[in-house]
């Protein structure tokens, strides 16, 4: 995905301004885009889907999904944020590594490989890890869907059985709040929206109250995100990520 999105930020996604003075979500998104100059980070993704090349940190309290750049100007020390040396105001923290990452399903599938923690309360996985237009002349240009699979990082296909019992013990163990579904495109005119809506209603039997965004292509008939509605989701994405009008064309 995109450097530029804060995946921890879903109040963002469904239009609630961003908090902070604007000198404060200034620095966050330059920050976003322009990286961080750190080594180890407990929580980070180095390759594949999902925000990759980042560590999950904390700014001032508030959870980021930052690209690790060793040519960035912001450092951190003595648990401050850095610009070009000078203190930018801002707290750094990094996240913890989660404890249901310890976890394994009684298939012997760990936890980590169905659902992973996203910055420090966002529980994110992708249902279907394979997509019809991943071909090359079709795919988009940002995805790395697939790469995952193929590094052995994840399972094609996570039941909602499995996303339920991940999703419980995240809930319970590291105090997980909200969670992201996604999923690659089918075949079918449902796009894939069917299963994600089967692993919804899973989820929101144990966890009722949990607020769960689901990210599709849009299906062949519309009437099928009402049946997401009715599983539970809250917050449908659908984008187009590309910020070149050349590029969003092709």
């Amino acid at each position: 995905m995109a450097a530029l999105t804060m995946h921890d930020e879903p109040h963002h996604e469904v239009g609630t301004p961003a908090r902070g003075p604007a000198s404060t979500r200034g620095t966050r998104v330059d920050v976003a885009i322009r990286g961080i100059r750190l080594r180890e980070v407990p929580v980070a993704r180095t390759a594949g889907a999902g925000p990759s090349d980042d560590g999950h940190l904390l700014l001032d309290g508030v959870g980021a999904a930052v690209p690790l750049d060793p040519r960035s100007p912001y450092t951190v020390s003595g648990g401050r944020l850095l610009l070009d040396g000078a203190d930018t105001g801002m707290g750094v923290e990094t996240v913890a590594r989660p404890r249901f990452y310890d976890l394994t399903t009684a298939d012997g599938t760990p936890y980590e490989m169905i659902a992973r923690l996203h910055s420090s309360h966002v529980l994110a996985t992708t249902v279907v890890q394979t997509c019809v237009r991943y071909d090359e002349a079709q795919r988009c240009r940002f995805c790395a869907i697939e790469q995952s699979l193929t590094q052995g990082s994840t399972t094609a296909v996570k039941s909602p059985a499995q996303l339920a019992e991940v999703a419980k013990a995240a809930h319970e163990l590291d105090g997980v709040t909200q969670m992201v579904m996604t999923t690659g495109t089918s075949n079918g005119r449902d796009r894939g929206a069917t299963h994600l809506a089967r692993c919804v209603r899973a989820v929101r039997e144990v966890l009722p109250d949990l607020p769960i965004q689901v990210q599709c292509e849009p299906p062949g008939d519309l009437a099928t995100i009402s049946e997401l509605w009715d599983a539970g989701a809250r917050s449908i994405g659908i984008h187009v990520e590309s910020l070149d009008d050349t590029v969003r064309r092709r």
